[in-house]
């Protein structure tokens, strides 16, 4: 543990079988740990990560005081017992979680593995094995430490691993060992293999490793591909040897995973501020009130001093005042008392408790529940600006299924009968016995077609069954299992499969199919293989006739270039056919093939030996090889299949985007694959301005394409908007020769650009103003090696303005611990809450940086949800988790710290002010039973019940309503403005509950004549008048009431009264005569009306003013969720009650099932399907989203403003450069929501409603015809909304052919209004309110708009 760290490595140098050796250079075991704490370590750890938080090294402050007697007023117990209480729940908290930790680590580090040790395997735990031993690898085992293969079960030294824990990517990739060392499969041999390898130290590169093996007095270059990492899994292979290079933290994957972080909200900040300025606070009342005892033991107490002397340590005014500040430091510390955290503490834990519960997120299929696995962060899922999102199993299901094909100019694929609501699946079993029971296709004229034997459609699959990589393993007769490198091509091999054309295993030199029933061995004689520059792969083969014949499939936008002239007609009809596929969002390709003669064969095979053998430029030549062979090509035809999303993916991320938050897509998947799925989820669109792509190799390249983005960007936007903004013109200028990238400069090669670097300032990003007010909608895509000077220092800011400024950005072959890195940029330069998500052990470092780390329960393992902060099964509960239980806990944390403040404050207060007439004698107004049980019993529980229950709107319109959301991501509800507000509230009550008992009590009598002027009386008085007030206000601020708030309320009202009796009974007092000194007070004062009288004046002049306040705001500047509301008010009162569904957005009509989207009407063409292997390339041409269908462009009914959210986001885009919301409409969400929605208006909604579309209420009978309604105006009216699921606007002409949905399919779905108390905020009086504007609406009135009878139909 205490171990001297040794000093960094330059390179790493491992020789095999030689432990004595390899133990000199102290490098790291295989045990990993991951938690955070141990026995020796977790007290004084957790005890400083604890006390880092300033309110608990205040309250241990304070107890230091009250362990001074002549100071103290307060019992110590009072202080101890809640921070010990507090510090021990957290701790058990902490201990929980690492115990954990520790317990996952334990699993890991006790697997058993084979290393061979002194020539025999024997069975080692994973934490014994060290640098240098040989292990042994079986098939489906995971891979122990990172090791050099040395030689495999497979032919040529071949292995097959899956790399899910990585990269993401379930596809399985392959690795081979040195050549030399492939032979040593044997124990005995391997027993005497002592070669050394000489490599790099470790590091975080997971697709880079350079070494070289020294053995036999020859070298041998090691790269990554002789490589298997930590994390992978061994397939398709019996078995293998490898010699451990890496183990435990020096491995890629720990390498790649990011430390456990403390995380705090952004609220627990503020609070930590805030403790320090009320102590501030504190301190100054106290030396007030110092100096005026002081003053009056100088001037008045002196002339007591004969029967009141002063205590024996006190001998001069000045000692008296010094004690007496500290008496009052101790008797003001209420105004944060430490029952707000524990507080806090039960609220957050209430809060985990609802995620939990919460059955619209659960998931029956895999019978997995969401879980917050922390508690200190719930609030902080309504504030949240970023999601950092991983690709493969996070969005997608993984799962790709051949949909449709196009052969010799026929199209087959799904049939769309309107006729039939569900199409009848294909059933291969009579035709082909192996046949997948699990393959999908319901178009039977392809299956006839292949049983009249059809040479086109035969030919079609052949291709499909020998032009692949995959690897069959047959594990009984007849039952197969693919191994593919990418799932797309699985789904290819698969259908030809189920079609007939059975691939049934493969050698080096052959591949054997089943054709038709009928055994075929075609002789293997080239693979041209698939890169990102070719875009293609082919197969060279001969049949068991003799015939040569290449098998090529590839991006069309490549293939149809090589194709025989005499294609021509076939290429339009199949172009088409493409068209079509895309704009189903589907991913397409295209297939041909050639016949070559053997002379052909014969020569291209000589040329291809030698470039194969060439020592420079090996690759250039390659490719010019496969270029020669792969030309006068004959078409076959085209295939499309569909990676099918997680169900309500495209719909989530359309509501989360209109709620502000931007989702960045962080993926190890190659650049098509992911564009692909941009387009498909919808975060891509074919209405965006325009779609940059970063893939530069060097530094100065990433700049100048950065540069040139953000150009382009300006220039769309100023012919936009018809606006040329000077300074734009004047940052264009300035950037573009102080990067060095000029005409002239850019022939001058890296060595002219680095000259012209060091004579010109540094570039600079665009000033912040320019590119948040940039117009239009732009996306970025940006390859990992780019991305990687991206992130260096000086590129950063260029990156991350230009990245901000658009609405969509997608980073691919992105290494782990770049995810991180990415995250760690935006919190460091936007100042917002990030939220990473994804579901394998390569998010881990993402989901640790991030504020919010939420893991996806799916198939790749539970390392991401272990890391994780919260889980569930599915990406579309990420809607309902932020726009509904995050918005809640925010809005609940707020009232729950404004109400905590200010009643605090108004209980404290009382306390200086009474200073001023007891002699600044530290004399406490309130009984000290009443000062020990307000915050516990009084006051605790009602704020508990808003705190934990509390809703301003029904779950359903939070999900309806998604700029909702906004106000957390502004930080509006909890500030420092907010909070100098309530304390203002209280200081004000405060004054009011002294100085009226104050002015009315001096002069009251009783009935008998006898003076009320007297301490207990005016104390029982206040602390019954302050009881009251409080609970009347937070009445006013509980926005819904349920039976528990209105038994904590009512009940602790009611406890207050109960227990002042009888702590001032006879009883107690005969008891415990020195401890109850108001014996009789509470019977006495009571009983008299003047103190009822005074009571009643005290709370009106302190609650009057709060409700005419909230009048005026409702009436004059409503928010958003008032007027949300008051919408759903009116439909309570007029509708008939009828059973309702509650469901989440996304269940709506017009969702997809299982991912699936609808039609595009658009020509522009899907990315290729083929995805398996490494490699850059450009962006191909690329799919295009469903358009909107009518219904869901219903869903958009109308659009409103909401200036006083938009306004505020300006303000803080002023002081914090946050790039403004797409969107700053109040619009409700659809069920389901395209991403090629126009840019929102302020002005109008997207079907050409204005802007004073009246609020629809229902009668659900009213004809279309007798709807009436009131003009307003719009300066007066506040901002309306119409709810998309219950009001559809007319449209334009301009837009009603692309709605192509009869009215009939408008379905009304109210969701989830609950008939609970939504009604009972503020009491009556919000009702009266609601009721006066609607009446006051026909004289032309301020207020909400009038009401227009709510039909069914569309208008």
């Amino acid at each position: 543990m205490f171990r001297k760290r040794p000093p960094p490595e330059e390179e790493r140098r491992v020789r095999a079988n030689d432990r004595e050796y390899n133990e000199k250079f102290q490098y790291a075991s295989n045990c990993i740990m991951t938690s955070k704490y141990n026995i020796i370590t977790f007290l004084p750890v957790n005890l400083f990560e604890q006390f880092q938080e300033v309110a608990n090294t205040y309250f241990l402050f304070l107890l230091i005081l009250q362990l001074i007697p002549q100071i103290s007023s307060l019992s110590w117990f009072t202080t101890i017992v809640p921070l010990a209480l507090v510090l021990s729940i957290t701790a058990v908290k902490d201990a929980t979680d690492d115990y954990f930790r520790h317990k996952s680590d334990n699993q890991v580090n006790n697997r058993q593995s084979q290393v061979l040790i002194r020539g025999s395997l024997q069975n080692e735990k994973w934490m014994n094995v060290r640098v240098g031993d040989i292990i042994k690898l079986e098939n489906n085992q995971f891979v122990a430490a990172d090791l050099l293969l040395l030689s495999s079960s497979e032919p040529h030294g071949l292995c097959y691993i899956e790399t899910a824990e990585l990269d993401g990517e379930t596809n399985m990739k392959v690795r081979q060992s040195v050549s030399v060392t492939c032979e040593l499969g044997d124990p005995n041999n391997l027993a005497s293999f002592d070669g050394e390898v000489v490599c790099e130290p470790p590091n975080n590169k997971l697709d880079r490793f350079t070494g070289t093996l020294y053995w036999r007095d020859k070298k041998y270059t090691l790269t990554n591909q002789n490589m298997l990492l930590r994390g992978c899994v061994l397939r398709n292979t019996e078995a293998c040897y490898g010699l451990v290079i890496f183990a435990g933290p020096d491995t890629k994957l720990m390498q790649n995973s990011g430390r456990t972080k403390f995380k705090r909200t952004s609220i627990d900040r503020l609070m930590n501020t805030l403790v320090l300025w009320i102590f501030g606070f504190l301190v100054c009342m106290g030396v007030i009130l110092a100096v005026g005892n002081a003053v009056w033991e100088r001037e008045v107490g002196s002339l007591f001093q004969s029967y009141l002397p002063w205590d024996p340590p006190v001998d001069n005014f000045l000692f008296s005042a010094f004690l007496s500040f500290w008496s009052y430091v101790i008797i003001l510390n209420t105004v944060v008392p430490i029952s707000l955290y524990v507080s806090v503490e039960v609220i957050r834990l209430g809060h985990s408790y609802f995620i939990n519960w919460d059955q619209q997120m659960f998931c029956s299929q895999c019978n997995t529940a969401a879980e917050a696995r922390t508690t200190t962060l719930n609030e902080e899922l309504g504030q949240v600006e970023y999601i950092f999102s991983d690709k493969t199993g996070t969005l997608t299901q993984n799962i790709m299924s051949f949909n449709k094909c196009s052969i010799n100019g026929q199209t087959y694929g799904e049939v769309t009968d309107l006729l039939v609501p569900q199409q009848k699946r294909l059933d291969f079993t009579p035709f082909n016995p192996l046949a997948d029971p699990d393959f999908c296709f319901y178009d039977d004229t392809l299956l006839e077609s292949v049983k009249v034997g059809d040479l086109h459609t035969h030919e079609f699959f052949r291709l499909l069954s020998l032009c692949h990589t995959v690897m069959s393993e047959e594990k009984s007769e007849g039952e197969l299992v693919y191994k593919a490198q990418s799932p797309d091509e699985g789904a290819l091999v698969t259908a030809a499969r189920n079609f007939g054309f059975v691939f049934r295993s493969r050698t080096p030199g052959t591949i054997t199919t089943t054709e038709m029933g009928r055994t075929v061995t075609y002789t293997l004689l080239a693979i041209l293989d698939f890169n990102n520059i070719r875009k293609r792969m082919s197969v060279i083969v001969r049949n068991p006739e003799g015939r040569i014949r290449l098998y090529c499939k590839g991006a069309d936008t490549v293939l149809l270039e090589r194709l025989h002239p005499c294609n021509q007609e076939l290429m339009n009809i199949t172009s088409d056919h493409l068209n079509e596929y895309g704009a189903d969002g589907l991913r397409t390709l295209a297939l041909a093939y050639r016949d070559l003669s053997e002379d052909e064969w014969e020569a291209w095979s000589e040329s291809h030996r030698c470039a194969d053998k060439a020592t420079d430029c090996r690759e250039d030549r390659l490719a010019a090889a496969y270029e020669q062979i792969e030309q006068d090509m004959m078409l076959l035809g085209a295939t499309a299949i569909e990676d099918k999303l997680q169900e309500g993916v495209p719909e989530t991320i359309a509501v989360l985007s209109l709620a502000n938050i931007k989702i960045w897509v962080l993926t190890g998947d190659k650049q098509e694959t992911a564009v692909n799925i941009g387009y498909s989820c919808k975060m891509l669109t074919d209405d965006m301005t325009e779609v940059f792509i970063i893939s530069g190799h060097t530094v100065q390249s990433v700049r100048q394409e950065l540069r040139r983005a953000r150009e382009r960007m300006i220039e769309l936007s100023r012919s936009r908007d018809g606006v040329k903004e000077q300074g734009m013109e004047r940052w264009v200028e300035t950037c573009f020769m102080g990067n060095g990238f000029s005409d002239r400069q850019n022939g001058n090669g890296t060595g002219g650009g680095a000259r012209h670097c060091s004579c010109f300032p540094p570039p600079q990003p665009p000033p912040s103003n320019l590119m948040e007010n940039i117009s239009g909608e732009f996306a970025l895509v940006i390859n990992g090696h780019s991305l990687a000077h991206a992130l260096e220092a000086d590129m950063e800011m260029e990156f991350v303005s230009t990245a901000c400024a658009c609405k969509a950005v997608i980073c691919c072959r992105v290494t782990p611990l770049q995810k991180a890195q990415v995250v760690e940029l935006i919190k460091k330069h936007k100042k917002a809450v990030t939220l990473a998500i994804g579901d394998g052990a390569n998010d881990v470092s993402m989901i640790k940086s991030a504020h919010i780390g939420v893991g996806i329960s799916g198939q790749e393992g539970i390392q991401a949800v272990l890391a994780s902060d919260y889980s569930f099964s599915q990406f579309r509960f990420l809607q309902r988790l932020l726009l509904v239980h995050g918005r809640w806990s925010y809005l609940r944390m707020c009232r729950f710290l404004c109400y905590f403040f200010y009643k605090n404050f108004a209980f404290t207060m009382v306390h200086f002010w009474f200073g001023f007439f007891c002699g600044f004698s530290a004399q406490t107004v309130y009984d000290q039973y009443f000062i020990t049980l307000y915050n516990i019993v009084y006051t605790s529980l009602p704020v508990l019940a808003m705190g934990i229950f509390d809703q301003d709107v029904p779950d359903q319109r939070s999900l309806e309503y998604p700029k909702l959301y906004e106000p957390g991501q502004l930080n509006l509800l909890f500030n420092k403005r907010e909070f100098f507000i309530c304390i203002a509230q209280g200081i004000y009550t405060s004054v009011v509950l002294f100085f009226v008992p104050y002015a009315v009590l001096s002069d009251a009598t009783q009935s008998t004549g006898e003076p009320l002027a007297d301490y207990q009386t005016f104390a029982v008085t206040t602390a019954t008048a302050l009881v009251i007030v409080v609970s009347v206000q937070i009445a006013l601020d509980t926005g819904f009431w349920t039976l528990i708030n209105h038994v904590f309320v009512w009940g602790s009202l009611g406890s207050y009264f109960t227990i002042m009796f009888a702590l001032h009974s006879q009883t107690l007092f005969r008891i415990f005569p020195n401890q109850f000194h108001f014996v009789g007070s509470a019977q006495s004062t009571l009983l008299q009306p003047v103190v009822w009288l005074t009571i009643a004046l005290a709370t009106a002049i302190c609650i009057v003013p709060v409700l005419a306040f909230r009048f005026l705001k409702l009436d004059l500047k409503p928010q958003l969720s008032d007027t949300v509301r008051y919408t759903q008010l009116v439909r309570q009162k007029k509708r008939k009650p009828v059973g309702r569904s509650v469901g989440s957005a996304w269940r709506g009509v017009g969702s997809v099932s299982e991912g699936r989207l609808g039609a595009r009407g658009s020509s522009r063409r899907s990315g290729y399907a083929f995805a398996h292997q490494e490699g850059f390339g450009e962006l191909i041409t690329s799919g295009k989203n469903m358009r909107l269908s009518s219904l869901a462009l219903a869903t958009f009914a109308s659009r409103h403003s909401s200036s006083w959210i938009d306004t505020l986001r300006r303000k803080k885009h002023n002081h914090s450069h946050t790039p403004p919301s797409a969107s700053g409409e109040c619009s409700p969400a659809p069920s389901c929501v395209s991403g090629s929605v126009p840019p929102l208006s302020n002005s109008s909604s997207v079907l050409g409603g204005s802007q004073d579309t009246p609020i629809e209420e229902e009668t659900g009978t009213a004809p279309a015809q007798n709807t009436q309604t009131v003009p307003t105006s719009s300066a007066q009216t506040p901002p309306v909304l119409a709810a998309a699921s219950e009001t559809v606007a007319p449209q334009s002409p301009a837009q009603a052919p692309n709605a192509g949905v009869p009215p009939s399919t408008a379905v009304k779905s109210h969701g989830g209004d609950s008939p609970g108390g939504w009604t009972l905020t503020l009491g009556t009086v919000q009702e009266a309110l609601f009721s006066w504007r609607a009446r006051t609406n026909a004289s032309n009135s301020p207020g909400p708009p009038a009401v227009a009878k709510e039909t069914s139909q569309i208008e």
